[in-house]
Parts: C-alpha cells; structure tokens; sequence
C-alpha cells in the first residue's frame, strides 16, 4: 500500500527537471536502501549526477518540500509511512571516490564508504584511518556524527568539509566549524556534505595493515556482521558502555516481532525476519525504558530515525524516557 505520491510531486516541479542528470524516482522503496531491510517508501528520491547536478537540482526545490539526505543507509531506521517530501541519496560515481591531495592529505567523497579511506591510506603509508575499517558507513554520515572507533574520531583527521545548502550554495567548513562532540555535529542539519579532506601522518603499513586487521577481527568476533543490522542502536552514556546496560537490564536477545537486539552483541538491533519500522523502533524504546527503570540512565539513540509512522503504528518513547 502506497502511504505516498511521488509522481504528483514530481509534476510539481514543472520542466525544470528535464534538465537534470541524476535519477528521480517516486514513492522509491527505503527497505532496498537500509541494511535493515525495513520501511516504507520515499515521496521522491533523487540520485545526483555530480555535484553541480545537486545545486541545480536545489535551484528547483521549492522550499517548503521537505528534504532528507540519505547515505548507504547502514545507521537508519525508516518508519512505515514512509520519508515525506524529497529523500537526496548522493550517488556512488559523483560522490564516492578517494584520493591524495597531497602529503599525508585523502580527499574523500560523501557517499565513499568509511573502509575504502582505511585501506588508501594503508597502500600511502598514512596512519591514523585504521578506526575506519571497522565503520559500517560514508563518509557522510561519518561527518555528520563524529563518527569514531577504538579511541578515534572523524574530528581528529579532519581538515575540511565541502557541502552545499538548501538553496544551492557551495560552502567550505573547517574542522572547527563544525562543531564537534560525542557522535555530533553542530552544523545545520540542512547542510549536504559532498566530500572532505582528512589528514594523517607517516607510517609503516605493515603496521597500519596489523592494526586493520585487529580491527576486522574483533568485529567479525563481537558484532553481528553477517545480520540485517544498523549497528550500534545508542550511543554510550558518559562513563557506561551501552551494551552493559542493556545486558545488565535483561535486554540481550529481546525480541519484538521479526526485530531483536542481537545476543552476539545486545547493543546491536537486527531484523531476524520480516521486521517493519515498527517493529524496530518499538523494540528500541523498550530496551530505553527497561534499562531507564534499571539503571536510571537514559540511553540516547545513535540510529537515525526518519519518516511518519503508519496509522495507529505509532512509537512513541516509554514514560520516564523524555527529552528527544
């Protein structure tokens, strides 16, 4: 059941977009994007060609459609009714490449899965992108989180970020600019990263590879790699480990319908079946309350959730657990 109607907001954006390069697709299915494998659909999805495909594009975009950015949907979870308005998913030949751009210096693409920086860094003996490898992601979201892993974050590598806004103008931020914290970034959520510049540091790669490599296998170890996942669900609490908590609260191995948070690694959500948003979502707010009433700690999702709820599917977050 369509929940909307891309093909009348299409029309609506007259002519203009004959002159577009990219891909547009209505009431474009979000399940065949996100690891999960869940939700409904996108009103209008829109592929750009390049990047001044994208400002074109933005030109035309009247301003009170709304407008979603999408990566490779590895950390989202869509809701039922789908993702209203216009979902921009940036395409791997514009967006994706990774290169040098000078000493120590990778120049990467938005849509460059956060392993391919990894692994150029290693062949150019640069240090400091080893925490890479294990990121289930872009580098887009990678930017918009402050994404990090084993005592490393984005914002220690980052010297630039090249993005444009809603209206089509092209911006060039600093590391400082961008606000950063724990899995955060303060910047405008209306800002699209087309690609940055990141800079490491001589290093032997026999050593850069021995560091991937224990990287690879404490994943392929501790996290349910092979599952229709999104990663890690919340974020760890100041001085807590997410997992110890939801393990502590009885959370490891709960189920909600064709959802559970996995019993490898209880901080992990996976889709076992045939999981909806739903599903997932409502799951994720009990593990909240559940380790909210054992702990008095309340976890903050690190999953980003997108979309409205499908009619009487509504999630919202369990008595106690305020402040979204």
């Amino acid at each position: 059941m369509k929940q909307v109607n891309g093909e009348k907001l299409l029309a609506s954006f007259g002519d203009g977009v004959k002159e577009l390069r990219g891909r547009l697709t209505p009431d474009a299915p979000m399940d065949r994007v996100t690891w999960f494998q869940a939700g409904g659909l996108a009103e209008l999805m829109f592929q750009p060609h390049d990047v001044d495909d994208l400002v074109a594009f933005l030109k035309l975009l009247p301003e009170d459609v709304p407008l979603t950015v999408v990566g490779v949907g590895s950390n989202l979870l869509v809701r039922d009714g789908g993702i209203p308005g216009v979902v921009l998913r940036l395409s791997a030949k514009g967006f994706g490449g990774v290169d040098l751009v000078g000493d120590n210096r990778i120049q990467a693409g938005a849509i460059c899965p956060d392993k391919h920086i990894a692994a150029m860094a290693m062949d150019n003996g640069i240090g400091g992108f080893a925490f890479y490898y294990g990121i289930p992601g872009s580098i887009g979201g990678a930017l918009r989180m402050n994404a990090g892993a084993n005592g490393t974050e984005t914002a220690q590598h980052l010297v630039e970020v090249h993005a444009v806004d809603r209206r089509g103008n092209r911006l060039v931020l600093s590391a400082a600019d961008m606000g950063y914290s724990y899995r955060h970034s303060a910047v405008s959520k209306d800002l699209i990263f087309t690609h940055a510049v990141f800079e490491g540091y001589p290093e032997e790669r026999a050593k850069i590879r021995a560091d991937m490599d224990a990287v690879r296998q404490h994943r392929e170890t501790v996290q349910p790699v092979k599952e229709k996942t999104g990663g890690s669900t919340f974020k760890n609490p100041p001085d807590h480990s997410a997992w110890k908590l939801i393990d502590e609260a009885g959370c490891r191995g709960l189920m909600n319908g064709g959802a559970q948070m996995s019993s490898l690694h209880c901080n992990f959500m996976i889709n076992i079946g045939h999981a909806t948003g739903y599903d997932l979502e409502y799951l994720g707010e009990t593990v909240r309350q559940r380790v909210f009433e054992d702990s008095g700690i309340k976890l903050e999702w690190e999953i980003k959730r997108l979309g409205i709820f499908m009619p009487g599917r509504e999630v919202r977050p369990f008595q106690g657990v305020t402040g979204e």
